[in-house]
């Protein structure tokens, strides 16, 4: 029996729809807690809220680099 080292394609649909999704809930869950953070002074609920923030653009940004790489496959496969 031969071995495969052909590795399993990337599914770059499913892995920018799941990227899309945590940058959504990320950004919203910075925001909700950036406005609590304001109300409580001395908090490190601002810190928490900056810290969801940068994580929701880093994964709305590999969303938008999954959807660019899912485009060049599509025109680069050969049309039949």
């Amino acid at each position: 029996m031969a071995m495969q080292d052909d590795p399993a394609p990337i599914n770059w649909r499913m892995n920018g729809m799941i990227a899309r999704f945590a940058g959504i809930v990320a950004i919203a869950l910075g925001f909700v807690v950036g406005t609590y953070g304001l109300e409580e002074t001395g908090a490190r609920w601002l810190q928490t809220a900056l810290g969801l923030l940068t994580t929701g653009m880093l994964a709305q940004g590999y969303a938008l680099y999954c959807s660019v790489k899912r485009m060049q496959e599509i025109k680069d496969q050969p049309k039949s």
